[in-house]
């Protein structure tokens, strides 16, 4: 495990990832959800009960073989801890669904700077899709396969 309480920065020894089986099956779902604290708008959020919760203080469970990747709880997080991966269709790259709580809004067809945790800029990445719910945005970029781990957020280019 590691340190995440006081580096912020959480790693994949701390979360739950679907095997490569299934991430080459298609979209799946990744939770950095890892606070015992009152909330549940994933699992309300999810269409095929994919997360679920025994009590409303547990970090959510992912079923990632029920998981469709549709991304609604990537919006309804308020810890903005929910992302979706999607390698299925290429050996080179991969879409990661991240939460945007910024303005301004990129596009569809933008180029941005693919963010890791810390808020370091680890590549320059396509906007493939643009999704809203509510106040949250659901950003998918393009990004290259082996920076799918680390990218986490993103920067509009000026």
């Amino acid at each position: 495990m590691s340190d995440y309480k006081s580096t912020g920065v959480i790693s994949l020894d701390d979360i739950e990832v679907p095997s490569d089986e299934r991430l080459k099956a298609g979209p799946v779902v990744i939770i950095e959800c890892v606070e015992n604290i009152p909330c549940d708008p994933c699992v309300a959020a999810c269409p095929k009960e994919a997360i679920s919760m025994d009590i409303i203080t547990d970090v959510p469970d992912i079923d990632f073989e029920e998981c469709i990747g549709c991304a609604l709880c990537v919006t309804e997080c308020p810890g903005l801890a929910i992302f979706v991966v999607d390698c299925s269709y290429s050996d080179e790259k991969c879409k990661i669904t991240v939460p945007y709580e910024y303005l301004p809004v990129p596009d569809k067809g933008e180029m941005v700077y693919a963010l890791d945790k810390r808020g370091d800029r680890v590549q320059k990445a396509e906007v493939v899709n643009v999704r809203q719910s509510g106040k949250t945005y659901g950003i998918t970029m393009e990004v290259d396969k082996g920076n799918v781990w680390s990218v986490r957020g993103l920067e509009v280019m000026e």
